[in-house]
């Protein structure tokens, strides 16, 4: 496919991605809270930016980040030196995730944290956990077990947390499995399987998505630890006032130079990891070695003016609307308004489409298309509608996440072996970048207005939002083991046949 045709489609699911939540928020603006006329401008153009950077930034990341994510899993994979696969996986998997643009937005609006040191931690957390999912696969370790062993962990030490620190840990986990992450994840994790020879070995590269979501949570608690934040709670946001067409351009041009150095800063680790491979290891041809610094300038530009659109334009209103609602009527909207932006957020992501249709193929039919597609709408519904009654009533989030992974890790025991690893690596596309940019800002906003804690209340969105999908994704499996009964089941509990998630990113 040439470039100009990926980068067509790639604008085509970014449009289908953003196009729906930039239509009901503007439909609900114009005819219920009234918001200023520049803020809604700025918000129209941050749209455009967004969809523009969005779909060059996802030709960018297919072009580059998943070729060197699978090149260099190739050249680990052909050395058979278990510390060069676990040095080289924690290197690049820190420095892939400095540069996920979903924790770009969550690590910009934490109150208290320098944004550096959070970035930093949980980039860490996905390499060493990157490194661990490696051993996971090279040496057949159950991922069932280890979800069990990693999420008692979890729970153990959310008990000795700050409160104000335990919703922003489990967010953590659920923005690092994002456009970027997750194609050079997928891409190393395969080349990394071909170690082994047995059946189960493309099987055990299932998972990696979901080991490397626990890494920022154990990461983000631990930093809560030993850092103290700066000025405590949460202080309310100055949002840009634009007088006019003037001040939304200015605002834009203004933020630009910021961004094409932070995004510079971002990206230069990849760069640099992957030119000395390219002259100690790799030795790519002149070809793929161009198309793959092509790609790297893509997703240079596409993160820049996905950047900007958020910063500028999107987040504020979100934050804007999300206050307005609260403070009249339209409380009474929070919960329902934020269940269709759920509804329509995940139901335009095209990895969802992919996930599907393939479910539908593995189980001959018998959990179809349309169930799944309905299950994991009805999850992300579900989840921003449990995060937004968190802030309308203050319940902390443990009420909610303990149950929630007690039932999914409960449920594993019961179902097919891929329906866990496609449910638990599910929730990072189900937390894709929307919900980080928008619906988390329209939470902070919704939660200022009410007097409550930003930290303990809004933060924990991104969580919840991921955490439903184990349950519904699980529960479509269960529906296959009943549907099986009685007949030869295509796929018993525990098989090995798999779906190909890297197809996925």
């Amino acid at each position: 496919m040439t470039h100009n045709k990926l980068l067509i489609e790639k604008l085509q699911e970014s449009i289908n991605s953003i196009l729906p939540i930039t239509a009901i928020v503007a439909a609900v603006s114009f005819l219920f809270i009234p918001i200023p006329s520049g803020l809604m401008l700025a918000f129209l153009l941050g749209a455009v930016h967004m969809i523009l950077g969005m779909g060059m930034f996802s030709v960018g990341a297919e072009l580059s980040m998943s070729k060197i994510g699978g090149h260099i899993g190739g050249a680990m994979t052909a050395s058979r030196k278990l510390w060069l696969i676990l040095v080289t996986s924690f290197a690049l998997g820190t420095a892939i995730t400095l540069a996920e643009p979903d924790l770009q937005v969550l690590a910009a609006n934490v109150p208290g944290i320098s944004t550096p040191v959070l970035l930093l931690t949980v980039g860490v957390g996905v390499g060493l956990f990157l490194a661990l999912a490696m051993l996971r696969i090279l040496f057949a370790v159950s991922l069932r077990t280890l979800l069990l062993i990693l999420y008692a962990g979890v729970f153990l030490l959310a008990f000795f947390l700050d409160a104000d620190m335990l919703p922003l840990s489990f967010d953590a986990g659920g923005v690092t499995t994002g456009p970027m992450t997750v194609p050079f994840i997928m891409a190393l994790g395969v080349g990394v399987s071909a170690i082994r020879s047995d059946e189960k070995a493309k099987e055990d590269s299932f998972g990696l998505v979901s080991l490397c979501s626990v890494g920022p949570v154990f990461a983000v608690m631990l930093l809560s630890l030993i850092y103290r934040a700066e000025g405590g709670e949460a202080s309310a946001a100055v949002l840009p006032a634009y007088a006019d067409t003037v001040a939304v351009g200015g605002g834009y041009l203004g933020a630009f130079p910021a961004y094409f150095k932070e995004v510079a800063l971002a990206l230069l680790p990849i760069f640099v990891f992957f030119l000395l491979f390219q002259l100690v290891r790799l030795h790519l041809r002149r070809q793929p070695f161009l198309q793959i610094l092509v790609g790297i300038v893509y997703a240079y530009v596409g993160l820049v003016l996905f950047l900007t659109g958020v910063n500028v334009g999107f987040s504020p209103l979100g934050e804007k609307l999300g206050e307005l609602m609260a403070l009249g009527r339209g409380r009474l909207l929070i919960v329902p308004l934020s269940m269709l932006m759920g509804w329509f957020i995940i139901r335009a992501e095209p990895a969802v489409k992919v996930l599907t249709k393939q479910v539908e193929e593995i189980t001959a039919g018998a959990v179809s298309e349309r169930a799944m597609e309905m299950s994991l709408s009805l999850a992300v519904a579900a989840g921003n509608a449990l995060a937004m009654l968190r802030v309308l009533t203050g319940i902390p989030i443990l009420y909610f996440l303990i149950p929630g992974y007690a039932a999914a890790l409960l449920m594993s025991f019961f179902v097919p072996a891929t329906f866990t690893g496609i449910a638990f690596d599910s929730g990072g596309v189900a937390s894709g970048p929307l919900t980080a940019t928008f619906m988390l800002l329209f939470a902070m906003g919704a939660s200022r207005a009410l007097g409550g804690n930003v930290m303990r209340d809004a933060f924990g969105l991104v969580s919840m939002v991921a955490m439903m999908p184990l349950i519904t994704v699980q529960g479509m499996g269960l529906v296959f083991v009943l549907r099986s009964r009685g007949r030869a089941p295509e796929m018993q509990a525990g098989g090995d046949e798999i779906i190909e998630l890297w197809e996925i990113a």
